[in-house]
């Protein structure tokens, strides 16, 4: 959700956020497009797993399976940052 209440589905909706000189609007747009980023990876993996990617990968799956814990952990620390800090995610 963004600071009006609307669901955050796309890179473009963090924008506005993005751009906010409210540090706190800031951190909530970086954690959207993270988790973002992180759902569109995973949901490319899937569709890997699947056989329903209409595309060949130039990298391993390894090298995606080491991004895909990076970004869960980087969104695991987001998170615990912004209870630190009061921030509604």
């Amino acid at each position: 959700m963004d600071g009006d209440g609307k669901e955050v589905k796309e890179l473009k909706d963090t924008v506005d956020a993005m751009n906010s000189s409210d540090y706190k609007e800031c951190f909530k747009a970086e954690y959207q497009q993270t988790v973002i980023r992180y759902q569109e990876l995973a949901a490319m993996l899937e569709k890997w797993d699947n056989g329903e990617l209409h595309f060949t990968p130039t990298c391993p799956r390894s090298t995606y399976n080491m991004q895909v814990r990076a970004m869960t952990d980087y969104i695991a620390v987001l998170e615990a940052r912004a209870v630190m800090e009061d921030i509604i995610l």
